[in-house]
């Protein structure tokens, strides 16, 4: 190796290869979380810096169109997370068994699928855009603001999936630090163009839509050099690959996709829900809708970040690691959740000056920094839960999970807190989340006591039989090959 060379850019190494299967489990967890939420403190800065300029603008009406098209617009980058998530899953797995070409066609095809089904959805979504405001009781100027908007955002949603995918490519090769780059060059493209586009040019929340076009370009080309120069990662799609990776891509896709899916469908019954008590409710959900991922990034992170640790090391056939990183991680999760809920509790009121929210807005703001955000300790929780499922080989069950929070959590909780305004709609949806974050992660540990003889399966269906060391005699062995 020579001086200018770092063991990351050496491609045909062992720890280049499967870094997360020997050192410090919490290290990892630590480092993956805390450089996934930077990056994703970045792509939720971008709406964050979009609210506050536009309530620079003096029409709350504007703020809560951006409440409704935000609702929506989660829907699309559900999407483009479930499909990140399966392409890290499966380009992990590959780089913890070792197989380095296989490792570079996933990531290749991984990138194809997502940006097939990305037009797809813009495809679907565009034309029903009126009728899903129309469901979230958007009316008036507020909705032709918010459809608007959205018409101009959404079809640059391709660029956002490439780039949330080469992002997760790149924490799948362990390279934790390059992937925060990929996103976090969201934020600060954001920071320069919008102030440009909204008040430069004068085109107000439109500019704002014309501006996230550009920073979803940009993000994409961070993702392509890093991935592609630096890392080569990225192996050239064939037919036959595409084909080939396709079933193990949706086998963990799909039920991903479901997963994230359900986050927006709870969100939406909330949105509605609000939107009962007028525009200055809902500016004040959609304040906090905003508050909530930059606030807990590191929790929105677990999951993904999470997921490369754990991929890595069942292919490797570590499962002690695999349930040590468990562990740490769901540690990690309730620390950070009581600090930052003591930050809240302490800062609510200048967050409402910063927005300018008044009456209902500034009294939500209040409800959730003092007694809703408690509720993260449990969603943090179920994302750690989620990644063991979606990355460990049942999916299914983060499906069933987050539709449950999102269902059976939401609705009754919300329906009967309606009965107390706005508050009490907050209160209904923080507190359907505890029961469902507690099952996960038993149901979770269950499932990982099967680890050994799930691994002794699969390899025995792929006609490759254990070695003498398999970690299913033994604790540790071999990887198979996939």
């Amino acid at each position: 190796m020579t001086k200018t060379q770092s063991p990351e850019m050496i491609l045909g190494s062992k720890e280049q290869k499967a870094v997360f299967t020997e050192g410090s489990i919490m290290r990892h967890v630590l480092t993956m979380t805390s450089t996934g939420a930077i990056g994703l403190v970045a792509i939720f800065l971008v709406d964050v810096i979009n609210l506050f300029y536009i309530s620079l603008l003096g029409q709350q009406e504007l703020a809560a169109a951006i409440g409704y098209a935000s609702t929506i617009m989660f829907f699309t980058v559900s999407v483009s997370i479930g499909l990140t998530i399966a392409a890290t899953a499966i380009t992990a797995k590959a780089i913890g068994a070792g197989d380095e070409a296989a490792a570079k066609r996933r990531a290749a095809t991984s990138l194809v699928y997502m940006l097939v089904l990305s037009i797809l959805v813009v495809i679907a979504v565009i034309p029903v855009l009126p009728f899903l405001l129309d469901l979230l009781g958007a009316k008036g100027d507020t909705k032709e603001i918010s459809l608007t908007f959205m018409q101009i955002a959404i079809p640059s949603f391709p660029l956002l999936g490439l780039g949330m995918c080469l992002s997760g490519l790149l924490r799948a090769r362990g390279d934790a630090k390059r992937a925060m780059y990929v996103t976090l060059s969201v934020g600060g493209a954001a920071l320069i163009l919008d102030p440009i586009f909204i008040f430069g040019l004068g085109w107000g929340l439109n500019g704002a839509a014309i501006a996230i076009i550009f920073v979803r370009i940009f993000m994409l080309c961070v993702g392509l050099y890093f991935a592609v120069y630096v890392h080569n990662l990225i192996g050239v799609p064939k037919l036959s690959s595409i084909r080939n990776n396709l079933k193990p891509f949706m086998v963990i896709g799909v039920p991903a996709i479901l997963t994230q899916i359900a986050t927006p469908v709870g969100n939406a019954y909330v949105t509605a829900s609000i939107a009962e008590f007028g525009d200055d409710a809902v500016a004040g959900w959609a304040i906090v809708g905003r508050l909530m991922p930059l606030a807990f990034a590191a929790v929105f992170s677990l999951s993904g970040a999470v997921g490369p640790i754990l991929s890595q090391n069942y292919g490797a056939k570590n499962f002690s690691r695999v349930t040590k990183t468990m562990w740490d991680s769901l540690l990690f999760g309730l620390l950070y959740c009581v600090m930052v809920w003591i930050l809240l509790a302490l800062t609510w009121p200048y967050i409402a000056l910063a927005f300018s929210a008044e009456e209902d807005a500034a009294n939500l703001i209040r409800f959730f920094c003092l007694f809703v955000a408690g509720s993260f300790i449990f969603n943090g929780a179920l994302f750690v839960a989620n990644a063991a499922f979606n990355n460990l080989g049942f999916a299914i069950y983060s499906t069933f999970f987050n539709w449950g929070r999102a269902t059976l959590g939401v609705i009754p909780f919300v329906y009967i807190g309606k009965a107390w305004g706005p508050e009490g709609v907050l209160a209904g949806w923080g507190l359907g989340g505890i029961v469902f974050g507690i099952l996960s992660v038993v149901v979770c540990f269950r499932e990982l006591k099967k680890l050994p003889q799930r691994a002794h399966d699969e390899d025995v269906k792929a006609g490759n039989m254990p070695s003498a060391n398999s970690p299913f005699t033994s604790g540790k062995g071999a990887s198979s090959g996939n």
